[in-house]
């Protein structure tokens, strides 16, 4: 192994995310502009989900996964350490169920409100959980995302942090927020899908990382 410099990005992968997931995240993080030393982190991996691991890293990332409460349940041990670590100045990039997490019911309480499904909101264009498209305004601006049962984020009033994006129903589907010293970027939908994404279950493709790239710049913008 490489000793680790100021910019090294940890991505999980273990039995709190899909396959596939950890994977496009890393593919995201390695070929963007920011010098990125991408490694995978988790129970079964080289480097654990541990406060050494996580000090020595810019940006962690939580990628999709199942549900919520099997989710926390594999990394509830973990959530002082994640919390440490953004607080002291690191970076937390949540997709999905990794936006889910960031909340606190359960979650690791990094953001300044909590999260909720979009599905059973009211207004809402999606109405179950089957991989599907979603609608939203990114910056003001229509795309349409690869979604999955995804989150959207609560804010508590005057809170500190910037929308990237809101569903159709003028919910949040994606923002950036201070934590202590660090940041947090979160999307509820999937802008960093692959084209096999959507082939596989029949869906039209639709490309997204310029999206992807937005909310990873905007997470990275002051550290």
């Amino acid at each position: 192994m490489t000793p680790a410099g100021p910019d090294r990005a940890l991505v999980y992968r273990g039995p709190a995310a899909r396959p596939g997931c950890p994977e496009a995240v890393a593919v995201l993080l390695a070929a963007g502009p920011w010098g990125l030393d991408v490694r995978y982190t988790g129970p079964d991996e080289e480097l654990p989900l541990s406060a050494e691991s996580l000090a020595r890293a810019r940006v962690y990332a939580q990628p999709g996964g199942g549900t919520l409460s099997h989710g926390y349940r594999q990394l509830e041990r973990q959530r002082g350490a994640v919390r440490a670590y953004v607080r002291g100045g690191g970076c937390y990039l949540g997709f999905c169920l990794g936006g889910y997490l960031a909340g606190a019911t359960p979650g690791f309480a990094l953001l300044p409100g909590d999260t909720d499904q979009y599905n059973s909101s009211a207004g809402s264009t999606v109405h179950d959980d089957n991989d599907t498209l979603v609608e939203v305004r990114w910056r003001g601006r229509p795309r349409t995302l690869f979604f999955q049962d995804g989150p959207l984020f609560l804010l508590d009033n005057g809170a500190d942090a910037t929308v990237l994006a809101t569903y159709p129903n003028g919910t949040v589907a994606a923002l950036v927020a201070p934590f202590g010293a660090g940041r947090v970027g979160v999307v509820g939908p999937h802008p960093e899908a692959t084209e096999e994404w959507y082939t596989d279950v029949h869906l039209p493709v639709h490309h997204t990382r310029d999206l992807a790239l937005d909310l990873v710049n905007e997470v990275m913008a002051r550290q």
